[in-house]
Formats: structure tokens, sequence, C-alpha cells
């Protein structure tokens, strides 16, 4: 009966911690979404109030303004935000997992040192001035291919890590048995190796896909220009010196939040697979 009683009281507890984190969260992440939500459907006077009611009469031609705004600026924007967290997602997959596979299987001293600058490339925060002069100098300065540049080289360590410490879980048997049924080893990577790194590229794509998407400094800094401008950047047009759209920016802000979002939910179970298996085993 002890046992019995025990394993209720440890249910039961269970249960309390899963209501108590799954308010907290709903305080912390819904009712702040809730409210921008409201507040975007609103007219630009009830907005400006800042208070979680109803909208009355619903507005739902403010999201229709946001894209039209500024010659369509906010399309043009999506447009660049979305080139270039594809191609930084595609080159950060392709060099990152196969910098992290030489990490993992070769244990030497250069790699020992490439491990050591990776490392250092998480805890070394970026400089601004001298990447502007790099970027100008090579001829970069102000264009996508420059902004996808940075952001691969920003997000570089953390993905390499991620990559190397799922591959610790992958048997070295497999690729041993590979080579002995006469797979070249210039192919044992791509054929065998990386379609068992899944779970550990779908975290890659989301975590990074959100962060480059959300990107707000970056391009401010080193893709300046209307042209050049990127989701994030729109919301400065609805903010003025002597008053501001509230309910076109709060339209704005839904609009960039759905696509990560998106990504986030329909990846959730990958990515916590991907980050958990790394971090049992290399």
């Amino acid at each position: 009966m002890s046992t019995i009683r025990l394993k209720i009281h440890r249910k039961k507890r269970h249960i309390v911690t899963e209501l108590v984190s799954l308010s907290l969260a709903v305080v912390l992440y819904g009712i702040p979404f809730i409210f921008i939500l409201l507040n975007s459907l609103k007219t630009r006077r009830e907005a400006g109030l800042m208070k979680l009611s109803l909208p009355s009469p619903i507005q739902f031609q403010n999201y229709a303004e946001v894209f039209t705004q500024n010659d369509y600026i906010v399309v043009r924007s999506f447009f660049n935000s979305i080139v270039i967290t594809a191609l930084s997602i595609v080159i950060l997959i392709i060099v990152c997992s196969l910098a992290g596979f030489i990490l993992q299987r070769r244990k030497n001293k250069p790699t020992n040192i490439v491990n050591a600058l990776f490392l250092a490339g998480l805890m070394l925060p970026p400089t601004i001035l001298p990447t502007i002069w790099v970027m100008d100098f090579i001829g970069v300065y102000r264009s996508l291919f420059g902004m996808i540049l940075v952001e691969v080289a920003l997000n570089i360590p953390f993905t390499v890590m991620l990559y190397r410490a799922y591959v610790g879980t992958v048997p070295l048997e497999i690729e041993e048995a590979a080579v002995i049924d006469g797979c070249p080893r210039n192919n044992l990577f791509w054929r065998i190796v990386f379609p068992l790194l899944k779970p550990v590229s779908s975290t890659v794509i989301v975590l990074n896909a959100v962060t480059i998407f959300n990107d707000f400094v970056n391009p401010l800094y080193f893709l300046p220009g209307a042209k050049n401008s990127t989701v994030q950047l729109t919301l400065y047009m609805f903010m003025g010196r002597y008053g501001s759209s509230w309910h076109l920016l709060f339209a704005d802000v839904v609009l960039i939040t759905l696509p990560p979002l998106a990504l986030f939910i329909f990846f959730n179970k990958k990515i916590v697979d991907g980050m958990t298996a790394g971090a049992i085993k290399g």
C-alpha cells in the first residue's frame, strides 16, 4: 500500500509541476502574444491606448495596409530575409556537418587547435567596424551575399559543436562496415553518415533559422539601405518622432512572428531529439 501511495503522490506532484509550468508559459509568452494580436486588429487610436481588450470593430485591413506601406517594402523585406535565412542554413549544414564529422573522428593536434578556435568563437563577441572594413574591401558590403557570409560566420561555432556532439553518437562500426562493403571513402560521409544526421540537422535548421530571420542588429549595420531592408527593420517604418502607428506596428510584429513559429511547431519533436542525442554522448 505504501508503494501505491508513493506512486500516486509522485503522479500528483508531476501533474502539479506541469500545470505550474504551463501557467508560467501562458503568462510569459501567451499573454504578450494575445496582447499584440488583439491590438493589431484595432484602430490607431484604440491600439495607442495599450489595453488588453477586444477590438471593436475588427480591423483586418491593418494587415493589408502593412503590406502596401512604402511601395510594398514589407514584401521586399520578407523576400530578403527568406533568401538570407535559406542560403545561410544551406551553407551552415554543408560546412558545419563536415567540420563536426572531422573534429569528432580525428583526434590529433591540428583538430584540437581547430576545435579550440570554434570554442573561442562561442565566447568572443563580433566586432562591427573591422567587419565592415573587411566586407567593403572584398566588395560585399551592403549586399545580400555579404549579409549571408556574416550570418554564417556568426553561427558556425555553435552549429559545429552541435554536429560534433551528434556525430559522437553514430557508431564507428557503421562507417567501417560501409568501407568493407566497397563504399569509397570520398563518398562515405554523404552516403552513410549524413543521412543519419537528420535529427540534428532539423535542430540546426530551426535554431539558426529563427536566429537569422529575427536578426535585427546585424542587418542594421551590415545591410543598410531601404532596398536591402529585412523584416525586422520594417518595424522602424511605424515609429515616428511625433507619432506612431501602433496598430500597424503590432500587425507587422504578428506577420514577422508567424514564419518562425510555424517552423518551430513543425520541427518541435525533431529539435528535442537532436539536442538530447548530442548531449548524451560525444
